[in-house]
């Protein structure tokens, strides 16, 4: 389970001035090497630098950040919390197959994963749904009602 003592990382743990000096390297577009401390070097991958670059850019504005690993666990109440819904709205997308779920003895657990699976196919839908009333609306000659041509 995700306990936030081991999956926060707050910025007030870290000194001010050390905190500005990695976010100015890390806003540099150049790559960065880590070298350890027998000299050896490595450049540090692409979508790495990206992700290390945004994490020090929200800290430097005094912003925690929470590592969530795609297989986390959550409880209903949880995942219901991260949906924005109620935990009886998330049973029922559970129980109409909408979201994946596995068993823990009694309780229901959702992965980090089958939520943001689920999060994307709804706002999928969302803008499907939008821009057919969109469609409807300037068919219909009312997005533009002052417009001289419709």
């Amino acid at each position: 389970m995700l306990t936030t003592r081991t999956n926060r990382l707050d910025p007030s743990l870290i000194p001010t001035d050390q905190l500005e000096k990695v976010a100015k390297i890390f806003a540099s577009p150049d790559h960065i090497l880590l070298t350890d401390s027998s000299g050896n070097q490595a450049e540090i991958p692409e979508a790495l630098f990206q992700h290390f670059a945004r994490i020090v850019r929200l800290m430097s504005e005094r912003k925690a950040i929470v590592m969530v690993p795609e297989d986390e666990a959550f409880t209903t109440q949880a995942a219901a919390n991260y949906l924005g819904v109620s935990r009886q709205h998330l049973v029922g997308l559970i129980d109409k197959g909408e979201i994946q779920h596995r068993m823990v003895g009694t309780h229901r657990r959702v992965s980090f994963k089958d939520l943001l699976a689920y999060e994307k196919a709804r706002d999928k839908a969302r803008r499907t749904a939008m821009d057919s009333l969109t469609d409807q609306v300037i068919a219909a000659g009312k997005y533009f009602p002052d417009d001289p041509e419709q």
